[in-house]
């Protein structure tokens, strides 16, 4: 029986924190095989409670570590709205509920759930700290809408559910405050527990000893240029960026692609090799497919088929698309 569906030749080796001039470059071909995936260990529900409660505890420490950095007059008058304060701790005592909440649920089933990490969410601004929002909350609603397929337990899918439209409720507000549309898409984006994972690992500077591993692992890094336009749309080119990787087909000839995650499927458009990373058009996503809008999310990947954690060789990047 042929097992392969697509067959990869780019992968990125990751050399963190090293300058690009010491850049290590290596070159896979790797295998996509239907009974690879068959065989892939099973995750539990266990698994996905303390994969929410790990971003819970981001989200968390995140607001709480807001509020007391910046008074109530520092937010008015970044939002030039008086009411923003109190809102925003309604939004900071609600990840402290889905915290208590998911923590209480694990030990109620027998497993131990993960403890809060030690972070670093580079805050100088009020500003800054909006952008960030904006980009975790959207990640959040990607998170549950990503891993509501996977949960076995009724019970505990309906409370992710519920836990789901909330955070999509905090994107929508924070959007607004940034004077950027509610609700961009009709359509919300799922992603997998490895390309969260990627996107919350940069804020997490260590986790205790004594957490229960989880079964994710952070592709490398995959940034939008800070020369991009400050208004994306589709036909729009754009650089992404792939500061502490080298990524190169293996047979150093066969094309490589950026692919656009959307709920119908990923939206393909080939990538071409510029200095620190790969030049692309954002592409329009085919007739009858969810748009490619709103809080966006792209990865590399030699395969212009499919996208699993197989084929992906670099991020994503989040991207805002109009």
């Amino acid at each position: 029986m042929k097992s392969t569906v697509c067959f990869v030749t780019a992968l990125a080796a990751a050399v963190a924190a090293a300058p690009a001039k010491n850049r290590k470059e290596v070159n896979v071909d790797i295998e996509y095989s239907l009974l690879a995936a068959r065989q892939a260990p099973k995750i539990t529900d266990a698994d996905i409670l303390n994969y929410a409660l790990t971003l819970e505890h981001l989200e968390d420490n995140f607001y709480r570590t807001a509020l007391a950095k910046f008074d109530e007059a520092a937010f008015t008058a970044a939002t030039n709205d008086s009411s923003f304060y109190s809102n925003l701790k309604e939004i900071s005592s609600d990840e402290s509920t889905h915290v208590s909440f998911l923590t209480a649920a694990l030990t109620k089933a027998g497993a131990k759930p993960v403890a809060e990490c030690t972070y670093d969410f580079k805050l100088p601004d009020v500003k800054t700290f909006l952008a960030t929002s904006s980009i975790l909350e959207g990640v959040g609603v990607s998170a549950y809408l990503g891993a509501a397929a996977d949960i076995m337990s009724k019970a505990y899918l309906t409370a992710a559910g519920s836990i789901l439209t909330v955070e999509s409720r905090h994107s929508a507000y924070i959007r607004n405050a940034l004077m950027e549309s509610p609700f961009p898409s009709p359509f919300d984006v799922p992603l997998d527990l490895n390309e969260v994972y990627t996107l919350a690992a940069p804020f997490i500077v260590s986790c205790p000893s004594s957490n229960p591993p989880l079964p994710v692992k952070a592709f490398p890094t995959l940034t939008s240029s800070p020369d991009n336009p400050a208004k994306i749309s589709s036909g729009t080119k754009i650089t992404l960026l792939t500061p502490k990787v080298v990524i190169k087909p293996a047979d150093g000839t066969s094309q490589i692609y950026a692919a656009f995650i959307t709920v119908t499927g990923p939206v393909f458009t080939e990538a071409t090799p510029v200095d620190g990373g790969f030049s692309l058009t954002v592409p329009e996503a085919p007739e009858g497919g969810a748009p490619v809008a709103g809080q966006s999310y792209v990865v590399l990947t030699g395969c212009n088929t499919t996208v699993t954690d197989d084929t992906v060789a670099a991020g994503p990047a989040v991207l805002e698309i109009s």
